[in-house]
C-alpha cells in the first residue's frame, strides 16, 4: 500500500560515464589532478567539431560494453544506440554503488526517471531506404519511403526506430533490474537533470515508490547534430586543454562532448533501514521557462526566477550557500546571461559565494550534462574542496563573480546550488547538501 512521506529525500548512489572518466573513483582523480576530458574522437569518423576534439567517452567501447558495463543486458544492445547504452550503463552502475541486491526491495517498489535528447540516426543507416527512393529524375520521392520494402531497405537496421527513442534509457533499465514502478522519461536538453530529480523526489514523496533510479543521457558528438552546431553554437578552437573556458571574459565557445550519470534516490528512512551510505540530502529542486511573444527565450530571467524558488524551497538563502555549480559552457552570449542572473540571485554575496562550472573538464553533452556536473560538486565536497574552473582568469566587466579558478577550494560549507539552462529558456535549480 503506497502512503506520503514527508521526510528527506536523500541520494545513496552514483553512476558516472564521462569523458574524464567512468565510475567514481576514476572521475575523482580526473578532478583532483585538474584533468580535462577532451581528446581526439576515436569512435567516430568525423563529428563536425575543430580538429575532431570532443569530451568522448573512449574507455566504453563496444568490446567493453558487452563484457562489462552491460553484461546484464547484452542481448539488448543491438537494439541500443550509443546515447541508450551510456545512460543504461550509468543507471546499473548507480545501482551497484547503492549496494541495492536483487530482490531486496520488490521490484513494484523500484521506479525509473530518466533524462535524453531527441537522438538522431547516423546517416549511413538510412542510405540504402533513401537511395531506394529516389524517383526517375534523381528527387526523393516521399511515396516511395512508405511503399517500398522487402529488398529495397536490404541493410538497413531491423527494428531501427527503437535504437533512438529517447523513452528507451527508462525502459531498458527498467527491464534490466525488474524496476516494475513509475517509469517517464524528460526530453528538456540541459536541464533534463534537474527535472528527472524534481519528478522522482516527487514519486518518493506521494509513496509510489522507494527507491527512484533517476539520470540523464547525452551527446553532442554526432554526425547529424554536428550539422546542427552552426544554427546556435559557437565552437572553441586552440590548444585542447585550453579550449573550454567557462566564464571567462575571453572564453571562445563551447567543447561538444557526451555524458551520462544516474543519482539512486530513495527516502532517509528506507535508506537508513538498509543500512545505505547516504551522499547527499535533495533539499529542494524548482523550475522555471520563460519566453516573450515571439518565442525568444530569456535564459537569464528564467535562472534567476528557478534559482529563487529553489533557494526559497530548501529554506535557505544566498548567504548559506557554500558554493554554486553553473551550466556555464564557454558560450559567448549565453554564459553572460546564466553569470548576471548568478549575480542577481547573490545579490550582495556575489564576490564571496564561490562559484563553478564543471563543463571545462566535461564538455557541452546537451541532457546527458546536468547530472554529472553535480557530481562534480557532490564528489568534490566528499573530499572537502569546491573543484576549480579549468582556464578561467577573468569575470565578464558586469558580472563579476567569486570563480573558483588555480587551486581547489578547501570548504567545510556542504551546501550548494546548481542551475542548468536550455537555449530555449527552461531552466532547472536544485538545492543539494552532502
Amino acid at each position: 500500500m503506497s502512503h506520503s512521506y514527508s521526510g528527506d529525500i536523500v541520494i545513496t548512489g552514483i553512476g558516472l560515464m564521462s569523458s574524464i572518466g567512468i565510475g567514481e573513483d576514476a572521475f575523482w582523480e580526473s578532478l583532483k589532478a585538474g584533468n580535462c576530458g577532451f581528446r581526439q574522437v576515436e569512435h567516430l569518423s568525423h563529428v563536425g567539431t575543430p580538429d575532431c576534439i570532443g569530451g568522448e567517452v573512449t574507455e566504453f567501447t563496444a568490446k567493453s560494453a558487452r563484457k562489462e558495463h552491460l553484461s546484464k543486458v547484452k542481448k539488448q544492445i543491438k537494439v541500443m544506440c550509443r546515447e541508450i547504452q551510456l545512460g543504461v550503463a550509468s543507471a546499473l552502475q548507480a545501482v551497484q554503488h547503492a549496494g541495492i541486491e536483487p530482490g531486496s526491495v520488490p521490484p513494484q517498489r523500484i521506479g525509473v526517471d530518466f533524462g535524453a535528447n531527441l537522438m538522431s540516426s547516423p546517416p549511413d543507416v538510412l542510405l540504402d531506404a533513401g537511395v531506394a527512393c529516389k524517383a526517375d529524375d534523381s528527387s526523393f520521392s516521399y511515396d516511395r519511403w512508405g511503399n517500398c520494402g522487402g529488398d529495397r531497405f536490404k541493410g538497413m537496421e531491423p527494428l531501427w526506430l527503437l535504437r533512438y527513442l529517447p523513452n528507451m534509457p527508462g525502459c531498458h533499465i527498467g527491464i534490466a533490474v525488474d524496476a516494475r514502478g513509475p517509469n517517464n522519461s524528460i526530453t528538456h536538453d540541459e536541464a533534463s537533470g534537474g527535472l528527472v530529480l524534481s519528478e522522482a523526489a516527487n514519486i518518493i514523496r506521494r509513496g509510489r515508490a522507494d527507491i527512484m533510479i533517476t539520470g540523464t543521457t547525452g551527446t553532442r558528438l554526432h554526425a547529424v547534430k554536428s550539422c546542427q552546431h552552426k544554427l546556435w553554437d559557437t565552437l572553441a578552437d586552440g590548444p585542447v586543454a585550453d579550449r573550454c573556458r567557462p566564464l571567462d571574459k575571453d572564453r571562445r565557445g563551447e567543447v561538444m562532448a557526451e555524458s551520462a550519470c544516474t543519482f539512486i534516490l530513495e527516502s532517509r528512512t528506507h535508506a537508513e533501514a538498509r543500512g545505505a551510505t547516504i551522499l547527499g540530502t535533495l533539499l529542494s529542486t524548482a523550475a522555471s521557462c520563460v519566453l516573450d511573444k515571439n518565442g525568444q527565450a530569456n535564459e537569464q530571467l528564467a535562472v534567476e526566477q528557478a534559482a529563487a524558488a529553489a533557494l526559497q524551497r530548501a529554506d535557505v538563502s544566498a548567504a548559506d550557500l557554500g558554493h554554486v555549480n553553473m551550466c556555464a559552457s564557454g558560450h559567448l552570449q549565453r554564459d553572460g546571461y546564466e553569470s548576471r542572473a548568478i549575480r542577481s540571485i547573490l545579490a550582495d554575496k556575489a564576490e564571496s559565494v564561490p562559484v563553478t562550472a564543471p563543463k571545462s573538464y566535461l564538455g557541452s553533452a546537451g541532457s546527458g550534462s546536468g547530472l554529472a556536473e553535480m557530481a562534480v560538486s557532490i564528489l568534490g565536497l566528499k573530499h572537502g574542496v569546491v573543484p576549480k574552473t579549468l582556464n578561467f582568469r577573468a569575470s565578464d566587466d558586469d558580472a563579476q563573480l567569486n570563480v573558483v579558478a588555480d587551486e581547489h577550494l578547501a570548504t567545510g560549507n556542504k551546501l550548494f546550488l546548481k542551475t542548468s539552462v536550455t537555449r530555449m529558456g527552461q531552466c532547472s535549480a536544485v538545492v543539494i547538501g552532502v
